[in-house]
């Protein structure tokens, strides 16, 4: 394992104890040597990734759409920023070089993220682990809307070892490690 993508919220407005626990990420993937790749943001939870994991000696690479650099939405003092042209092409560069994928709370961008690699997952084209850091209950909502597509058979019994939650970031290194490894056959199980 050597790259982990985070998705996460670029909002200012948000609680200052989801900034503080990206601090604790950022800080934590760089001391495990491990790098980072993310939207590319500079502002709300993703800037604060990008300075905690490059304050504490880590590297972290942005992948941003060249619409959002146009806008001046990127940070500046990254390892390395890749541009793309579409978010599409953003979400499977991120996805294409992530050893993990880590969610951190956001909104529907990082919701539209998070449910797209468990779809992938799904479908054997994303085999790696995959981590929901459940700050203060933040994703219950959706836990619970996904164990409801498992219990109303529109999901498998299986699918809900596609993902594991934590509630701090301290966990995020174990839930990867106990990950399940995932079939790339997996689309054989994936119709009902």
């Amino acid at each position: 394992m050597q790259t982990i993508c985070v998705y996460c919220a670029s909002s200012t407005q948000v609680k200052p104890s989801y900034f503080e626990a990206t601090t604790r990420l950022g800080r934590i993937l760089a001391g495990a040597k491990l790098s980072v790749v993310y939207g590319g943001g500079s502002l709300g939870l993703m800037g604060q990734l990008a300075d905690s994991t490059l304050e504490a000696g880590g590297k972290i690479t942005g992948i941003i759409p060249r619409f959002m650099c146009e806008v001046e939405w990127n940070h500046t003092g990254l390892s390395e920023l890749i541009l793309v042209e579409t978010m599409h092409e953003r979400k499977e560069k991120m996805a294409t070089m992530a050893d993990a994928v880590v969610a951190l709370p956001g909104g529907c961008g990082t919701l539209e993220e998070l449910l797209e690699i468990i779809t992938w997952k799904r479908l054997g084209i994303f085999t790696k682990p995959i981590v929901i850091v459940n700050l203060e209950g933040y994703f219950d909502a959706l836990i619970s809307m996904l164990n409801r597509a498992v219990d109303e058979h529109f999901m498998r019994e299986e699918h809900r070892q596609m993902w594991k939650i934590v509630e701090t970031p301290e966990e995020v290194l174990g839930a990867i490690q106990n990950s399940v490894n995932w079939n790339p056959d997996a689309r054989s199980f994936a119709a009902l």
